[in-house]
């Protein structure tokens, strides 16, 4: 959510799958969103106003829905408030209005966005859901997802390129738990066995998430490594030279 900058995004060389899937999921959406960003900004809306509303729709669907176990129409409402971050990116390019605090914005609600999703399916295993497993599951994947995106925000800041995707990033975080959480929800109108995707889903993105965290941390110390040899080489080659 939010418009884009030039640095937004990640650094790293993805792979050709993802790379493909980005390039003609996102040519789509933009031709289809393209009309009603304009309309919006006719009638004076803001990108950051849409940003602001779309996390404030994903938060409510999340956190009114899924702690009553209403999995199918909490994740219609999130997947429609989740295609703000298409909208809010094509008004930027419109108006011509990419910044850095559109980007900080962007990043900072996609994190409370992402927590009330897994906040949510912590609260219904808390709860109803009576499974007190599956809610440390959840909490892990709302913290592992956090420090997952903290983990290339920090080394970024302190100069290095953490040039590495990881096994399941946010996209693939969200894409996994909310499909799920949808075909489970899917249960109330008589589908039977499909609740058993949701669990499923839930221990997917943890182990995804921890094998990301850790390809993140060993680039993190590889690259420091690297870069600090580098420095040691320059200095010696300076005072060399005097």
């Amino acid at each position: 959510m939010g418009p884009p900058v030039a640095s937004r995004g990640h650094t790293a060389t993805p792979t050709v799958g993802k790379a493909m899937l980005n390039k003609y999921a996102r040519a789509f959406f933009t031709r289809v969103l393209t009309p009603f960003a304009a309309f919006l900004i006719r009638r004076g809306v803001s990108p950051d106003t849409v940003t602001l509303i779309g996390t404030a729709g994903v938060v409510a669907g999340a956190l009114v829905f899924y702690p009553r176990g209403e999995f199918f129409w909490g994740t219609v409402v999130i997947t429609l408030f989740v295609f703000s971050d298409l909208v809010d990116g094509n008004m930027a390019r419109q108006l011509g209005r990419s910044s850095r605090w559109g980007a900080f914005l962007d990043s900072t609600l996609d994190r409370v966005a992402d927590g009330a999703v897994f906040g949510g399916f912590a609260l219904w295993y808390a709860g109803s859901g009576d499974d007190n497993v599956l809610c440390a599951v959840s909490i892990f994947c709302l913290a592992s997802g956090q420090v997952v995106s903290y983990t290339k925000a920090r080394g970024e800041s302190i100069g290095l390129p953490v040039a590495v995707n990881g096994l399941v990033e946010r996209a693939e975080r969200l894409v996994i738990s909310l499909v799920a959480a949808g075909l489970a929800g899917m249960h109330a109108f008589g589908v039977p066995g499909i609740q058993y995707l949701l669990p499923i889903a839930l221990w997917v993105v943890a182990v995804g998430s921890l094998v990301t965290l850790i390809q993140r941390v060993v680039t993190v110390r590889r690259e420091s490594a690297e870069a600090e040899a580098a420095e040691q080489q320059q200095a010696l080659g300076s005072e060399a030279d005097r």
